[in-house]
Formats: C-alpha cells, structure tokens, sequence
C-alpha cells in the first residue's frame, strides 16, 4: 500500500502572455518568481514558477504560457475550478484592500467556517484566498523582497477544488490511492461539494471535489494542466504506481523534470494528477539569492540552449516586479 501523501506539491496552469503572467503572480500576489525555464516536453514553451522564498514544495504555482496559438480552454468536468492559497485570519482585510487597488474583482464568502476570497487571474484562472489557522503552521519562507508584508504573504497552498460530473469515481482514488480521508460535505448551488483532507492535515492538505453538469473541459489559455500530490522518494512513487493498478489506472514510470521526479496518471474523472518528489529542489542548479533570475535548463537540454531560446516567446524578465531588488 502507498504511503498517504502529505498534500499539494503545485499547481500548473495554462497561461496566455508570459510578461501580464508574471505581472501578477509577482507584482499583484507578490509571490517570488523561483524558476524560470522551459516545459521539457516543449522547449518552444517556458515553464514559470512562482512561490515562497524557497520555492518550497506546497508552495509553487506553475505555468506554461501558451503565445503561439493562444487557444482558449473551456471549463468543465475534468478541470481543476480553483486553486486556493492560505492566508492568516488577520490578513483578510489587507488582501481585499490590495486586490481592489489591482482592479481585481472579489468575492468573499465562508466555507467550511473559514473566510474566502475568491476571484480569477488575468487568464480566467480560478484562484482563492483562505483564511485559516493552518496558515500558522505552514512551511512558506517569506520572500523578503515582495511588495506583501511578511505577515500578509500566502502561506502555501490551502487546497484545490477539482470539478467533477461524479464525485465517487474521483473519491476512491483520493482515498485508495492518496490516502485521503472524507471529511465533509455541503451544497452550494444545488451540488454537492466533498472535502477530503490528508491524514496529518496542515496546509495543502485539502481537496475538495464539486459537481458540475458542464461536459468535459477542454485544454487552453485559463485552464489548469495538472494538479501535482507529493511523495517523499521515488520508491514511493512506485508504490503508487502499483497502487493506480489495483484500480485499472496506469501511470507513467517516473520522469526526471530537474527539481523533482515525476509520474503521471488521469483519474476516472478527467483530472491529470502528478506525484512529485520533494527534491532535489530549485537550488539544484541556482542559488537561493539567484532563484528565478535566468534561464535555466536541464543538462540534456543545454546543447540546444540557442536554439531554445530564439523560439521563446518575447519576455522581458528585467520588467518584472521586483527583478530589480
């Protein structure tokens, strides 16, 4: 049996322009741009990162700017709708100030006796800020040269809520192969919405599925590609291969993606989900001090550095919030 996972290790999405992505992510949320490469499966394509100071894992929202064709997803059945991040109970009142003076439009509601702060980023991505005690307990390095105070910073991640056309079919593999555990369930809009929580709970360590009557989504700009679970070793990846197995599901071997090691496997639901090993990490090829301020590429890529770079999309990283600090 596969050990439980600890929770969330990051989220990747589709963006459209990689200058008004990084914008964002940095200069509104003001998360640390940690990494700043190209998706190893297409190297026209950047990988960005952003996260703590660390790029912990629990932390990193990850994107692939999508600028040749700029197709649109649409959202449905198979799709992650929102990916939340965690804030102290006492920040709830600088973030709705700081989104507004973004211009970004907010929606504050209670969940599950927590506060939430839901709204979208450029590209249509749902995202969330919780409000909860867990924030206390996160793991997130503060990043000293974000424009957020240190105690107003996201914490990590909270949870994401996947949407689904069943919610069982998804459950089992949340529970009998991640190691999840039920814990609620409430309605919203007439559906049903199921959370789940990791056995050691903390941060990151909640997924909640809702029911949705849209048909499946469909891959594009303002769409999430995977959500990504962790594991602490690639033996225990394994395990979860065998583990995907026993419910008729086939995972990928591990892949080797520099900072971590990967396996890959798309739930009944339609959901990609990855298992991602904590190490070796982004220091693995820059310093703490340097993450993010060049283009990094894995070894067996570098041969063909020139190449990749003249088919990267226009960005200029000097222009982004805080690349001067």
């Amino acid at each position: 049996m596969a050990p439980p996972t600890a929770g969330l290790h990051h989220v990747t999405a589709i963006a459209g322009d990689p200058q008004r992505n990084a914008d964002f992510y940095v200069g509104t949320l003001g998360l640390r741009f940690v990494k700043r490469t190209v998706n190893h499966d297409d190297t026209g394509t950047y990988h960005f990162y952003f996260g703590d100071n660390r790029g912990t894992p629990g932390t990193n929202i990850t994107f692939f700017p999508w600028t040749d064709d700029g197709r649109q997803g649409q959202f449905g059945a198979g799709q992650t709708r929102d990916t939340a991040y965690l804030i102290s109970p006492d920040s709830v009142d600088y973030w709705l100030d700081r989104l507004a003076d973004h211009c970004v439009d907010v929606e504050e509601d209670d969940r599950f006796g927590e506060t939430v702060l839901r709204f979208a980023d450029p590209d249509g991505i749902g995202l969330e800020l919780v409000a909860s005690a867990d924030a206390a307990d996160s793991p997130a390095d503060p990043w000293p040269d974000s424009d957020v105070p240190a105690e107003h910073q996201l914490r990590g991640f909270h949870s994401a809520t996947l949407a689904v056309a069943e919610v069982d079919p998804t459950a089992e593999i949340l529970t009998g192969v991640l190691g999840y555990e039920r814990e609620a369930e409430i309605e919203e809009d007439g559906k049903r919405r199921v959370r789940f929580r990791t056995q050691d709970g903390g941060p990151g360590s909640v997924v909640d599925l809702v029911e949705t009557d849209a048909g499946r989504g469909q891959m594009g700009v303002g769409t999430v590609h995977h959500v990504a679970f962790t594991a602490e070793s690639v033996a225990d990846q394994e395990q979860y291969i065998e583990a995907y197995a026993e419910h008729g599901l086939e995972a990928t071997d591990p892949i080797d993606r520099k900072y971590f090691t990967a396996i890959y496997c798309r739930e009944p639901g339609g959901v990609l989900f990855e298992i991602a090993t904590t190490g070796p990490g982004f220091a693995a090829d820059e310093s703490v001090d340097d993450l993010g301020s060049r283009l990094t590429l894995p070894e067996w890529l570098e041969d063909e550095r020139a190449e990749i770079e003249a088919s990267l999309a226009e960005f200029d990283p000097d222009a982004v919030p805080g690349a001067d600090r």
